[in-house]
């Protein structure tokens, strides 16, 4: 609890920290910030030409454009977020051996850039959805969106966290977390729809158990299928939301003291 409340002490210097290095992101770049748009872009023509086009993956879904896209943006958010965080104990190991503060804050700044970042991305999203026949109509249940990215945002924090000891540790394991999220994103039927696999119970089982499925799953309802999500997916993600962040505040802290030795 004493080590909750020293973080809370350094709030301050988190968002700071995190404004300041959006604000600076790709300033090297020519374009910029704009990247943070056009990755997803990009991502989304090359992904609809392989798997809608070619192998059509997309048949049987409606409004596969938009079912894709909102894959492609939201798992972005979550695989940037965890990617980062990671080596944020390598990358800061100067600071780490220089001053005294919860080492906590590095991964957690890493977080808050991040859905800092997300902001205009997230709007583009609900604008490609809204202009990209065939349109959707905005409802009430768009709301949902933030309580879905806020669910989300808590998952990948404690996530990164545990990641973030790992790493800072191991860092052999950054180079494995990279197949690690590739894996996940074809296992969260980002481009693909899980009716596929109706017949098979384990494979249904461990999608319906995949908490990155759950956000794409709530957020296409909310977005693109006008379709309230179930409680139980409500209840799923928020558990493991609560449960990631609780381990990975609890991994991280015990060993607070070693980050940045040797």
């Amino acid at each position: 609890m004493d080590y909750l409340v020293t973080l809370w002490d350094y709030r301050h210097f988190v968002y700071y920290d995190s404004r300041a290095r959006v604000m600076s992101g790709n300033s090297q770049d020519r374009l910029g910030g704009a990247w943070l748009l056009l990755t997803p872009l990009l991502n989304g023509a090359v992904y609809y030409l392989i798997f809608g086009i070619l192998l059509g993956t997309g048949r049987g879904i409606e409004n596969f454009i938009s079912y894709l896209i909102i894959g492609l943006f939201l798992f972005q958010y979550s695989t940037r977020s965890i990617s980062t965080s990671a080596r944020s104990m390598i990358s800061n190991r100067n600071v780490l051996q220089a001053f005294r503060f919860p080492r906590a804050t590095l991964p957690i700044a890493v977080n808050v850039r991040e859905a800092l970042s997300s902001v205009p991305t997230l709007i583009v999203m609900l604008l490609l959805i809204i202009l990209i026949p065939p349109v959707e109509v905005i409802s009430v249940k768009w709301l949902f969106l933030i309580l879905v990215v806020g669910l989300q945002s808590l998952f990948h924090l404690g996530i990164s966290l545990i990641m973030a000891r790992v790493v800072g540790f191991v860092p052999d394991v950054a180079h494995l977390l990279g197949f690690g999220l590739r894996a996940w994103l074809y296992f969260s039927a980002v481009f693909f729809s899980v009716d596929r696999f109706a017949d098979n119970p384990w494979i249904m089982a461990m999608m319906n158990a995949n908490p990155m499925f759950i956000v794409l799953d709530i957020a296409r309802d909310c977005l693109i299928y006008d379709t309230w999500p179930s409680m139980v997916r409500w209840l799923t993600l928020c558990t493991w939301a609560l449960a990631s962040l609780s381990v990975g505040i609890v991994f991280f802290w015990r060993a607070e003291e070693r980050y940045g030795r040797g």
